[in-house]
């Protein structure tokens, strides 16, 4: 295992910089965001949609980099992404606290109304690992926890992420769900039949992440 970890890391390392400089894609879109831990410490209803800087279409990645420091073991941190066309069509994706790590993926469309198409109440997401979404219009949706796929090929039709929201706490009553720390969200997108190879680095980072995630679930056991 650990040989094959240094082995994608160095293709990594040797193709990307040819392919950076020779096979470049300009339909590349990527935008970075830190989410407070504050941010989290309010109920569903009371949370603002946060438009994107861009609207990401056609093959998107979406990679939750999660270090948010959970304040009771009751308290979660829901991440949602809006369609374009309708705020009421989402892809929510949530983590709960220690030591139970529960993880859940729902979707919400105008056909099906809201339904959690995945749930795991123990050992469900990885802190260690980050949790990737990912969407193409021809394969669909598919989600990764951090140490294995979750969601596979699901179709959802047609999903331009145009805005994001959090949240954390069921009612106004209840303790703030987390503590400190930070959400770290990367959303990546482009047309990979404009040039596919500018998208490897992207692909290497994912395998990476999974390995990651593999090494410790190997390492608990």
């Amino acid at each position: 295992m650990k040989y094959l970890f240094l082995g994608i890391l160095f293709l990594g390392f040797l193709i990307t910089p040819v392919f950076a400089q020779e096979q470049t894609n300009p339909s590349l879109i990527l935008e970075n965001l830190e989410i407070p831990s504050e941010e989290f410490n309010t109920i569903l209803r009371n949370a603002p949609i946060i438009p994107l800087d861009n609207l990401h279409t056609t093959s998107w990645q979406v990679t939750i980099d999660n270090n948010l420091l959970y304040a009771n073991p009751n308290g979660n941190a829901v991440f949602r992404i809006y369609d374009k066309e309708d705020n009421n069509e989402f892809i929510e994706l949530g983590m709960g606290s220690i030591p139970d790590h529960k993880f859940w993926v729902a979707v919400q469309t105008p056909d099906e109304g809201y339904v959690v198409i995945h749930r795991d109440l123990d050992r469900g997401w990885y802190p260690e690992a980050k949790s990737i979404i990912s969407y193409t219009d021809r394969a669909g949706l598919t989600v990764n926890n951090g140490a294995r796929i979750v969601v596979t090929n699901l179709d959802i039709g047609k999903f331009e992420v145009e805005s994001y929201s959090v949240h954390g706490m069921e009612g106004s009553t209840e303790p703030p769900a987390i503590n400190s720390g930070v959400m770290l969200v990367e959303v990546l997108s482009g047309d990979p039949g404009k040039n596919m190879f500018a998208f490897f680095p992207f692909v290497v980072a994912t395998g990476v992440g999974i390995l990651v995630g593999t090494l410790y679930l190997t390492k608990k056991r």
